[in-house]
């Protein structure tokens, strides 16, 4: 399974970028799919996921601001991240699991074995 980032870059305070990951090589029938982002320093958080049945789970600290989404073909999974704040900046991980995820573990980075290798995102004040 190959995952790839992209989308990642430089915005200020109150902007949006799109992230987008590639997905290839895997031949599951059903996928779950997260985002996750990890700052320097500081562990590495949860931000979205959508399940195999196409249901959704965010973070508090990005609910109402990101949207996830993929494709139909379940190829490209995306992240619109609106309002943006530099308490946003990390390094953005696209991560899938084979199959649907446990209710409250959506976000839970031991939920998922495949991981992309990253896209930075810096938000200005």
């Amino acid at each position: 399974v190959q995952l790839v980032e992209s989308g990642g870059g430089s915005v200020q305070s109150g902007g949006s970028l799109r992230l987008s990951c590639a997905a290839s090589g895997y031949t599951y029938r059903r996928v779950s799919m997260g985002w996750f982002r990890q700052a320097p320093g500081k562990e590495r958080e949860g931000v979205a996921a959508i399940d195999s049945d196409g249901r959704t789970e965010y973070s508090d600290s990005v609910k109402g601001r990101f949207t996830i989404s993929q494709d139909n073909a379940q190829s490209t999974l995306y992240l619109q991240m609106n309002s943006l704040k530099p308490e946003d900046t990390a390094m953005y991980y696209c991560a899938a699991s084979p199959g649907g995820l446990i209710p409250g573990f959506e976000l839970v980075s031991a939920m998922y074995g495949h991981w992309g290798q990253g896209t930075q995102v810096t938000v200005s004040s």
